[in-house]
């Protein structure tokens, strides 16, 4: 019986895996294992040299991100279509690199003058961005809940990285038993959609609509349940109530990654989703991001106007900018805007990135000084740090949507959008938005007030030192911003090369 079984068997046969296509989660993994290994051997006094490893292999990575850019082979398909490297993916692996190194620059100093272990923080850190890397490439339920899940973990421990201290553990407490539950009524979203179906590739779950020319019930319940974790995932109201806590609490540079990559990561996962594997079923999703758009705008300003302490302000600003975000997702089932609509999301991402992070760089510089997150400890930064002020005005006015900062066309690609929908709810989701962009700037203004025209709290005027890493990253940030808003080009070029494999039913 055992000779026949064998004798059945076909012969084995290697696959064909694509190492180029791999490259960049390869060097990312395998850097991840000289980081593990430098902790294990390096004396406490050389822990400085991870910091260094950690941002040569974000660098690295980018080597073969670059080359698969310019590579004539557009697409790149592996594992049967679960894993497919497109010019979306490349474009937002690129940004999670960047921003990964920017928070690696704004982490250094930082970490080596904590009081807790260093290693471990740069491993997480590192596994965390590999999961974004995973999520731009995932074309499949598994590969999607297993790379969220991936960059997910890592940032709940990262969150509560200052063991002894109560805000921090309270951050990390918070972040994780919501972020547990979200995934648990995602994974529940996904098990219906699979039920449907009967496959979890995502060009399957499209075809599963498009078969009988309409969606049943079980895709609609599947697709909002699996959109009610995203929107945890990036902050959506009323899935927000985590972020404020987990922002004030984490470390600054954790903040940063927090507030720009996870929620990078977890839009590009709902775009995905939404316009690969669901782009027939638009009448489901289309009302259900219009509302959520409206709320997260709104809420995060309103609310971010009573704030007094600038991370919790920030955290609250960060939700609103979700809402912008949001917007063009309100139309992106349209057939005639669908390419403006992911254009314009990637746009807004790119710009976001740039300045959210350059705002925090600032922030965590201006608290080496002040040791206060209270937006009062920064009255009369302009007379004695005129520099930072500056910056500070830059990114603040950018996230504001002023012109020529990069902001600005962010948001103008976004109602772009929504007005050529041509619909009455796009002209109105355009109107709450605009409402929103005045409303906004009421709490940066706060900010550049005290910056410009109030005095100095307790009359020190000591110049703010701010370390070369921090420096590094507050000129790349300011640079991109500028660039960015002065050449809008560039930003919409990346925006138009974006493109998606088999999204809007193709």
């Amino acid at each position: 019986m055992i000779h026949s079984v064998f004798a059945a068997a076909t012969e084995w046969v290697s696959p064909q895996v694509d190492y180029h296509a791999l490259a960049p989660e390869i060097v990312l993994a395998a850097g991840l294992c000289v980081v593990l290994l430098a902790d294990l051997f390096l004396d406490e006094s050389r822990k400085w040299i991870i910091s260094s490893l950690a941002g040569f292999t974000l660098l690295g990575a980018m080597l073969p991100v670059l080359t698969l850019g310019l590579n004539e082979a557009s697409v790149r398909s592996l594992f049967d279509g679960r894993y497919v490297v497109d010019e979306f993916s490349i474009v937002m692996k690129a940004m999670f690199l960047i921003a990964g190194y920017v928070v690696v620059l704004l982490s250094t100093k930082h970490v080596e003058e904590d009081e807790y272990w260093q290693g471990e923080y740069w491993f997480l850190l590192l596994s965390s961005i590999l999961g974004m890397v995973m999520m731009t490439s995932s074309r499949d339920l598994v590969s999607i809940f297993v790379a969220l899940e991936f960059l997910s973990i890592p940032a709940y421990m990262l969150a509560a990285w200052r063991k002894r201290d109560i805000k921090s553990n309270e951050a990390g407490m918070k972040y994780f038993l919501l972020g547990v539950f979200a995934s648990a009524v995602m994974l529940y979203g996904m098990s219906l959609l699979f039920g449907a179906a009967d496959s979890t590739l995502l060009v399957d779950l499209g075809k599963s609509v498009t078969a009988t020319g309409e969606f049943s019930a079980i895709h609609a319940l599947g697709i909002v349940f699996v959109i009610v974790g995203f929107a945890f995932k990036v902050s959506a109201v009323p899935f927000h109530s985590w972020a404020p806590d987990t922002y004030e609490g984490a470390p600054s540079p954790i903040t940063a990654f927090l507030s720009v990559a996870s929620k990078a990561a977890g839009f590009v996962a709902l775009v995905t989703l939404l316009l690969v594997a669901f782009p027939q079923a638009s009448g489901v999703w289309q009302p259900f991001m219009w509302v959520l758009s409206a709320l997260t705008m709104t809420v995060g300003n309103v609310v971010a106007l009573r704030q007094t302490n600038i991370v919790r302000m920030m955290a609250y600003s960060s939700i609103s900018q979700g809402g912008f975000v949001l917007m063009p997702l309100a139309v992106a089932g349209m057939s005639e805007v669908s390419s403006s609509a992911l254009r314009s999301v990637v746009v807004y991402m790119l710009v976001y990135a740039a300045t959210n992070l350059g705002m925090f760089a600032v922030i965590i510089a201006v608290s080496r000084k002040t040791r206060s997150g209270e937006i009062s400890s920064w009255g009369g930064l302009f007379s004695y740090a005129p520099g930072l002020a500056t910056l500070a005005t830059i990114f603040l006015a950018s996230l504001a949507g002023i012109p020529p900062l990069g902001g600005w066309i962010g948001k103008f690609t976004a109602f772009q959008s929504l007005l050529s929908s041509g619909t009455n709810w796009g002209y109105a989701l355009a109107l709450i938005g605009a409402v929103n962009s005045v409303v906004a700037f009421g709490y940066y203004g706060t900010i550049m007030r005290e910056m410009w025209m109030k005095p100095v709290p307790d009359g020190d005027t000591t110049r703010v030192v701010v370390p070369g890493s921090l420096a590094l990253a507050l000129g790349l940030t300011c640079v991109a911003t500028l660039v960015l808003g002065v050449l809008p080009g560039v930003a919409t070029h990346f925006g138009d090369i974006a493109r998606i494999t088999g999204a809007f039913g193709g």
